[in-house]
C-alpha cells in the first residue's frame, strides 16, 4: 500500500478538537467533565437569524448559490466594512465562505513554494496550514507576556525580507486576547509597502473586545490594496456550527479565490447565507447583549485566579480566553491531559499555540459563570497535588 502525502504527515491535528473529543468522550461515560478547551460561545443562536433560514428553507432555497455568495450578503458585508471597518471595498470585494477554509484559499492564491510566511507565535495552529500547503518557508514572530504578547517593532521587522509574501495578524487574537495597537499596525503597514507583501487580517473576534479599540489594517493609508481581512459569523454571533464567514480583498485576489472555492466546497448553503443578512442588519444588539456577558465572565475568571498561587493569568482585551501561565515545570500537553483525566476539566496546552505558548494554558470563559468558576478550581486543586 502506497503511504499518504507528506503534505499530510506534516499537518498538526487540532489540538482544540483533540481535547474537546476526550472531554465529549468521557462525559459520554457519565463523567461530570467541565471544558474550557473549545472556542465556541455557549450561548443559543438569536432567534432572528434562526427564523430567516427557516424562512429561506420554506421557500425552496436549497440549492446552488453564487460561489462568491448571494449579491445582497455581499452587499451587506461591504457596507459593513465601510461603516464599521473604514474599508473602502464593494460587493467585487468580497466572498463569502467558510472562515476556516478562507484561510486556506487565501493563503494559496498568493504564497508559492519557496517563499516566506510570517505567523504570530502564540498564533492559532491553523495558521500553521499554510507554510505546509504552499511548501513556503514559516518565520515565527514571537510576543512575550511582558510586551502585553504584542511583538516588538525591531522583532517584527527582523521577521521580514524579501522572500516574505504573507503576514498573518489575529487582533483581537487566540489565544491571548490581546489587541492591537495602531502602532503595531503601522509598522507592519509599512512594511507591507516596503517589501511588497500581502497582509491576512484574522478579524473573526472583533465584536469581542473588553479594552481598547479595533483597527482593521486594511483602513491605514492603502493597505485594502494588499491586506486579505478575514471575518465570520461565528464568533460574535455564536454560530460556530453554521460554518460562516468571508473574505474581503483586492478584486483580483477574489477573483482567484472563488477558483478555488467553485474547486472545492463551491459555495455556501443559500439559506444560511439569508440568516448571515439578518444576523448583520438586526442582531448588534444580541451581539453586545453576550459581549457583556463574556466580560462579566472575564472578570470572574481574573478575580479566581488572582486568589491562586498555582497560576497567573495575563489579562485579555478581546475574545474569550485567558492565557494563563502556570507553576509547576510540566510539558502543557501533558498537563492537559493531567487535568482531564484526573481531575476532569479541559483545557488548551499552550504547546499547541506555538513555541512561545509553552509554560501555559488556554482557558475558554465562553461556558455559564457556575461551570467556570468550578471549572478554575478544579486547575487549582490539580496543579496545586502536582
Amino acid at each position: 500500500m502506497r503511504s499518504i502525502s507528506a503534505r499530510a504527515r506534516r499537518l498538526p491535528p487540532s489540538t482544540t478538537l483533540k481535547i474537546s473529543q476526550m472531554a465529549a468522550d468521557m462525559r459520554a461515560k457519565g463523567e461530570d467533565v467541565i471544558s474550557l478547551s473549545i472556542g465556541e460561545p455557549d450561548f443559543q443562536t438569536p432567534q432572528p437569524i434562526i427564523d430567516a433560514a427557516k424562512e429561506a428553507l420554506e421557500r425552496g432555497e436549497t440549492h446552488y448559490a453564487p460561489s462568491r455568495g448571494i449579491p445582497e450578503l455581499r452587499e451587506e458585508i461591504a457596507r459593513k466594512m465601510k461603516e464599521e471597518n473604514m474599508v473602502d471595498v464593494g460587493p467585487e470585494n468580497i466572498i463569502v465562505t467558510i472562515a476556516k477554509h478562507g484561510i486556506f484559499m487565501a493563503s494559496q492564491s498568493v504564497v508559492q513554494h519557496g517563499e516566506e510566511v510570517v505567523l504570530p507565535d502564540p498564533g492559532w495552529v491553523s495558521y500553521s496550514a499554510i507554510s505546509i500547503f504552499s511548501g513556503a518557508k514559516r518565520v515565527d514572530l514571537r510576543a512575550k507576556e511582558e510586551d502585553g504578547f504584542i511583538p516588538r517593532e525591531e522583532d517584527i521587522k527582523n521577521a521580514v525580507g524579501d522572500k516574505t509574501k504573507l503576514f498573518v495578524i489575529n487582533t483581537p487574537s487566540n489565544p491571548t486576547g490581546v489587541v492591537y495597537p495602531k502602532k503595531t499596525l503601522k509598522v507592519i503597514a509599512d512594511l507591507a509597502e516596503d517589501y511588497d507583501f500581502y497582509v491576512l487580517s484574522d478579524e473573526i473576534y472583533e465584536k469581542l473586545i473588553y479594552r481598547g479599540k479595533h483597527i482593521s489594517i486594511a483602513s491605514l493609508g492603502n493597505m485594502h490594496e494588499r491586506t486579505i481581512t478575514l471575518n465570520g459569523f461565528s464568533k460574535a454571533y455564536a454560530m460556530t456550527g453554521w460554518r460562516m464567514g468571508w473574505i474581503s480583498a483586492p478584486e483580483h485576489l477574489v477573483d482567484a479565490i472563488n477558483k478555488l472555492q467553485q474547486q472545492t466546497i463551491t459555495c455556501v448553503p443559500p439559506f444560511i447565507q439569508r440568516a448571515g443578512i439578518v444576523a448583520l442588519r438586526e442582531c448588534a444588539p444580541c451581539v453586545e447583549d453576550m459581549r457583556k456577558e463574556f466580560e462579566k465572565r472575564r472578570l470572574v475568571a481574573l478575580g479566581e485566579i488572582d486568589e491562586m498561587h498555582t497560576m497567573s493569568a495575563f489579562k485579555p482585551s478581546g475574545a474569550f480566553y485567558i492565557f494563563a501561565r502556570y507553576l509547576p515545570e510540566m510539558n502543557s500537553f501533558s498537563l492537559a491531559e493531567y487535568l482531564l483525566e484526573e481531575h476532569k476539566v479541559a483545557v488548551t496546552p499552550g504547546g499547541a499555540f506555538g513555541i512561545a505558548g509553552e509554560g501555559y494554558i488556554r482557558i475558554s470563559y465562553a461556558a455559564s459563570t457556575e461551570r467556570l468558576i468550578e471549572g478554575l478550581r478544579r486547575i487549582d486543586r490539580g496543579l496545586g497535588s502536582l
